[in-house]
């Protein structure tokens, strides 16, 4: 049942999202040097390394890290970088992984392929045998501003408490703090 409301959901959203995509695709294209789409490594179910997609909203010579990593990441960000973050507008293209199947709507956020600390603590709990979401309990319990084994807590208690209602109520939270931009560093 999960995977049929993923791709309902994920059909509806390409149908609503179509023209705001191509938009931001040519916003990024008109500010800045690249291509719009960055294609990130990540880790999926079963710590398979798939590609993500996601807007980039850095420049093309910034370091392969992840952000909290960089000793300033404002330096990094194309002009249209801070918005599409702080409104997780780069999100979108995430889309399509979830139409292959390397991701779901609901689920802990995929690590970045260098991110060791995070994915031995996720296989030591068995957080590894799920796909991997655009959104989840972390995601709307503190985002980017818990750290990684506060973050690895609430990925197992999705892992042990996973639901429909619970996915929908995941979904309700998400719009909420999408729409206030909160937990977001930009």
């Amino acid at each position: 049942m999960k995977r049929i409301f993923d791709l309902f959901v994920a059909f509806i959203l390409s149908c609503l999202l179509l023209l705001p995509v191509i938009c931001i695709a040519l916003l990024i294209k008109l500010s800045s040097k690249g291509p719009a789409l960055y294609w990130s490594k990540r880790v999926g179910i079963g710590n398979d390394i798939f590609l993500m997609p996601k807007f980039r909203t850095m420049r093309i010579d910034t370091p392969d890290v992840a952000t909290h990593l960089l000793e300033n990441p404002d330096v990094y960000l194309i002009p249209v970088g801070s918005f599409l973050r702080k409104y997780s507008l780069d999100e979108f293209p995430q889309i399509w992984s979830v139409m292959k199947g390397d991701m779901s709507i609901v689920g802990p956020r995929p690590a970045l392929y260098n991110q060791h600390d995070l994915i031995e603590l996720r296989t030591a709990r068995g957080i590894h045998n799920i796909v991997p979401g655009i959104t989840g309990w972390a995601q709307v319990n503190g985002r980017d501003t818990i750290s990684i084994p506060v973050k690895v807590d609430y990925d197992e208690y999705y892992l042990k408490n996973r639901s429909f209602l619970f996915d929908l109520r995941i979904l309700w939270m998400t719009f909420q703090k999408v729409i206030r931009s909160e937990d977001v560093k930009h």
